[in-house]
């Protein structure tokens, strides 16, 4: 499959873009890229000061896409998010004024800020790309992609997402702290007057359009997945659903996607097909965040990756 390279052609234009301001996690900026292109959305989970916002708005200046950001805060209203019909005394009737939703990537910066009611206003638009006010749908675009941010639940100030919200999201990616060397280079930067969030003056500019992000998914849906490793996804996602340690395990949208994200690891590494070690390397990021676990094994202070550690290992792995 000739085409393939084009994928990774992509990847390496967007992280050469990025690499002007941001260092290191690349674990976290190749989850970005895969949300976008499997029409997913994603969730960045770290403490302050970890670059999630930057990120964020990194990749969106490498993207020739309409970007919108959101400042979740505690008063935030649903109609601050989605817009509202008002009066125009002029034309003598209602017109939308239309809300930072209205966007191909939308920045949803501390989403955990805001309280349910106000988190809720993402539902349908990450569902369906359409937001509904006062009874008319309107659509957000095949490229609407929602990135992101919260703060762990443990600060003070959260609100915990509702689990039908979590699990619209295709990916949690935990964001942790730099290595030694990357804080070091950070810190040079930074000397340097690199590393502002203006990231159009550090010199990230777009260098993915529109139609190559369309043609690029088209390539991605030809990538096989045999049998065996669709039946390891079916295995792994059921097994969460009857482990005394897990409370809620995965539900069909889980192994949907676990599938999906595996592919797309497969087409940034430049393979034609699906293996084990692709769906092993993306479980905690596609099922952690949509399992709730028993309270006896929180009270151990056990966390979600351990548990899916446990059970991947009690799961044949298909040769």
């Amino acid at each position: 499959m000739t085409e393939i390279s084009e994928i990774a052609a992509l990847r390496t234009a967007v992280l050469a873009e990025v690499r002007k301001v941001v260092v290191g996690q690349d674990e976290a900026l190749d989850g970005l890229l895969i949300a976008l292109l499997a029409r997913g959305h994603a969730l960045l989970e770290g403490v302050p000061g970890t670059a999630k916002t930057l990120m964020v708005r990194a990749v969106a200046a490498s993207l020739a896409l309409r970007f919108g950001r959101i400042q979740f805060t505690p008063d935030l209203m649903p109609s601050d998010v989605l817009g509202t019909n008002v009066f125009d005394l002029k034309a003598g009737a209602f017109r939308l004024s239309r809300g930072p939703i209205f966007a191909e990537l939308l920045l949803a910066d501390e989403i955990n800020r805001a309280p349910a009611k106000t988190q809720s206003a993402l539902l349908e638009a990450m569902q369906e790309r359409q937001v509904s006010i006062d009874g008319e749908r309107h659509s957000l675009g095949e490229h609407f992609t929602v990135f992101a941010t919260q703060n762990p639940v443990e600060q003070e100030g959260t609100y915990p997402l509702p689990e039908a919200q979590l699990d619209r999201f295709l990916l949690r990616i935990r964001v942790g702290y730099p290595s030694a060397d990357e804080e070091d280079q950070i810190l040079a930067n930074a000397g340097a007057g690199i590393g502002s969030l203006d990231v159009q003056a550090a010199g990230v500019s777009p260098v993915v359009d529109a139609g190559t992000i369309t043609r690029v998914r088209s390539i991605a849906e030809s990538i096989r997945v045999e049998d065996k490793v669709r039946g390891y996804v079916r295995d792994l996602v059921r097994a969460t659903r009857d482990n005394p340690m897990i409370l809620l395990g995965g539900g069909p949208r889980a192994g949907i996607h676990l599938m999906s994200v595996s592919r797309w690891v497969a087409a940034l590494d430049g393979r034609e097909f699906v293996t084990p070690d692709d769906v092993r390397r993306v479980l905690h990021p596609v099922l952690c965040h949509r399992m709730i676990l028993a309270p006896e094994v929180e009270l151990d202070g056990m966390k979600a990756e351990e548990v899916v550690d446990r059970i991947a290992s009690t799961v044949e792995v298909p040769r």
